[in-house]
């Protein structure tokens, strides 16, 4: 069973519950190592995402909570920082850099919203065109190490969310973008993530990145962490083994860990 998720999120953004809820929930479920990565300002999704002045006050409970239960679990404040978000503060354990949005004419346009969303954004700003969308999408992937100082690279292929068993994920074009931002990344040395947060909301049956992606990171030597992007303490640890099990397919045999000491790498 694996007992670390570093990809949650908390009542401070979209999430369900309080970072206290969470904490509890994971230790009743015999979580080691749990971490926080509330979504960073946003204001082209401010519902979901945490303001400049809730920020400061999750990072002083998360670092309270830390504190508190240090004899039962080891907590890591981290953060989700969107590519378009103003730069973070100090202080965290660790960065998830994720791509949410895409930016035409001045304004900001969320991907992973709903499909209606991405299907309006597809329609009225790349002619309905989505392979040139991908492209563009995938071309600020390519970049998100050099813009957020990330440690982890978050859901690479999350415009996959919605439309799982679609021809247009299976078309050259859109491998080609996807495989061409991760020959980018690799040399970064960072960690891809392999996240169930669609699968736990019933929008996909298998994590993400697609097995295409995930190979050619093997291939190259890249590095991953698995992550539950958990949005309500219910389904804490949900598939997180299936992930598991689709990084032994595609070739992993060791997938990196977040300890008091630092990184470690542990066998799947």
């Amino acid at each position: 069973m694996i007992t670390i998720d570093l990809h949650t999120h908390t009542n401070y953004c979209d999430g369900e519950n309080t970072p206290r809820e969470m904490v509890e929930e994971a230790i009743k479920r015999g979580f080691k190592i749990y971490g926080f990565s509330g979504h960073s300002y946003d204001p082209c999704v401010e519902p979901y995402s945490m303001t400049p002045e809730s920020t400061e006050v999750y990072k002083a409970e998360v670092l309270a909570l830390k504190e508190e239960f240090k004899d039962k679990i080891d907590i890591f404040l981290g953060l989700e920082q969107d590519y378009y978000s103003e730069p973070y503060g100090d202080g965290y354990d660790y960065i998830i850099g994720s791509v949410h949005n895409v930016k035409k004419d001045g304004k900001l346009y969320p991907v992973d919203l709903t499909p209606e969303m991405l299907q309006e954004v597809l329609d009225e700003h790349y002619g309905g065109d989505f392979e040139s969308f991908a492209e563009e999408y995938f071309d600020l992937v390519s970049d998100v190490v050099n813009k957020t100082n990330c440690d982890i690279i978050g859901h690479l292929d999350v415009i996959s969310k919605f439309f799982e068993r679609e021809p247009r994920f299976l078309t050259d074009r859109y491998k080609n973008a996807a495989l061409n931002a991760v020959r980018k990344l690799v040399p970064f040395d960072k960690f891809f993530e392999i996240n169930v947060g669609a699968m736990t909301r019933s929008y996909r049956t298998a994590p993400y990145p697609a097995e295409f992606i995930l190979k050619e990171i093997n291939r190259l030597g890249g590095k991953i962490v698995i992550n539950g992007d958990c949005h309500e303490k219910e389904r804490l640890g949900d598939f997180l083994e299936d992930a598991a099990a689709l990084a032994k397919e595609c070739g992993f045999s060791e997938r990196w860990i977040l300890t008091k000491n630092g990184w470690k790498a542990e066998k799947i």
